[in-house]
């Protein structure tokens, strides 16, 4: 059968303007711009649409999505975010222009499947700035792990080195940041002899130095997903305001399976929900209320679903429901019904990942 709901409709023109937009500004500051797919699951639609639009390079943290788009036609280079493992080392050669390193074992390990299969490979050695997730800490041995691979590693080219900030430790990108990674890769170009290719300042919370025309000449690199995507990080969560991006590019349509006045406390003795955690909850008496088809499943956190209709507030759900509280909505919902919703990037990762979540293109 061929699903309806849930349906998650892609407006592709509105995507374009906004990836269009970031290399237009990211151009005026000498910044190349890999455009990242992973946070729609690598859809080669996407793909085409971000290459199309100026994106230099594409990018994914999973071999796979790279790999269906080559086979979708559409044209590299491609770049791996996350570091890899050793195990699937063969295929990042195979498949990958370049790669995002970070330790010196896995470095030797590429140069042995490098040889194996008579390529090279490019890397972009990572540096920790203080996010806690990939990198070299201690700045000397980034140093050295660079002219390593730049005098040991034949097979393997150094291209430069990078970083990444928000992702895990939720530090802001800031001019302190980023002069202090142009500082390790002066450093880096005085011991190898040249110039590196490479600068690359972070993702899309990088994205706000070059908006707020703050970022620091040298950095020539950036790795944007989600503000092009759906452009709700930024313009919501941080509340940056006259960016210009659209945040329909993705959206859930789900249908109404019940509508029913209930309490809005749980009657008996509260354990632990579905997901095995401890929720809190308000009394407000008895409230108007609707399940629509999809849940935690198909969308991960729903409380960070916004609601298109007014008056409406996500109350959560289970791995299938999604319960809203409606009292205040103008709508007379019924079974049957569509709601639309805005999506954030987890939901957004999640929904385009399901294979039982419809799309649908919008192409004009």
């Amino acid at each position: 059968m061929e699903r309806q709901f849930p349906r998650l409709e892609v407006n592709l023109p509105h995507l374009r303007e906004n990836m269009e937009k970031i290399v237009t500004n990211c151009g005026q500051c000498g910044i190349q711009v890999c455009g990242v797919i992973k946070g729609c699951s690598g859809l080669p639609e996407v793909a085409e649409l971000f290459r199309q639009a100026g994106c230099a390079e594409l990018g994914s943290s999973r071999i796979e999505q790279i790999i269906a788009c080559r086979e979708a036609g559409i044209p590299g280079p491609y770049l791996l975010l996350r570091i890899p493992m050793i195990s699937e080392l063969e295929d990042v050669v195979q498949w990958c222009d370049t790669s995002l390193q970070s330790d010196l074992t896995v470095l030797d390990a590429l140069e042995a499947a490098c040889c194996r299969l008579d390529q090279t490979h490019r890397v972009i050695v990572m540096v920790d700035l203080g996010d806690l997730r990939e990198g070299f800490w201690n700045r000397d041995e980034m140093v050295n792990a660079c002219v390593y691979v730049e005098k040991n590693l034949p097979h393997v080219h150094l291209a430069g080195v990078g970083v990444n900030l928000g992702c895990y430790g939720s530090i802001q990108p800031t001019s302190d940041k980023m002069n202090s990674l142009l500082t390790i890769a002066h450093h880096v170009e005085a011991r190898i002899g040249r110039q590196l290719e490479i600068v690359s300042g972070g993702a899309s919370s990088s994205y706000t130095l070059v908006h707020w025309g703050s970022m620091p000449q040298g950095i020539n690199h950036l790795r944007i997903g989600e503000t092009a995507l759906n452009a709700r990080d930024l313009q919501i969560d941080w509340g940056i305001r006259n960016m210009g991006l659209h945040m329909d590019g993705f959206v859930l349509k789900g249908e109404v399976l019940e509508v029913r006045t209930k309490p809005s406390y749980p009657v008996g003795q509260i354990a632990i929900d579905a997901f095995g955690r401890r929720p809190t909850y308000v009394d407000r008496g008895n409230r108007k209320r609707c399940i629509v088809g999809f849940g935690r499943a198909d969308v991960g956190d729903l409380e960070r679903l916004m609601p298109h209709d007014p008056g409406v507030t996500v109350l959560g759900g289970s791995s299938d429901h999604c319960i809203l509280d409606i009292e205040d909505c103008p709508r007379n919902l019924k079974a049957g019904d569509i709601m639309s919703f805005t999506l954030s990037y987890s939901n957004m990762l999640y929904a385009t990942g399901r294979p039982d979540v419809a799309l649908k293109f919008i192409k004009t």
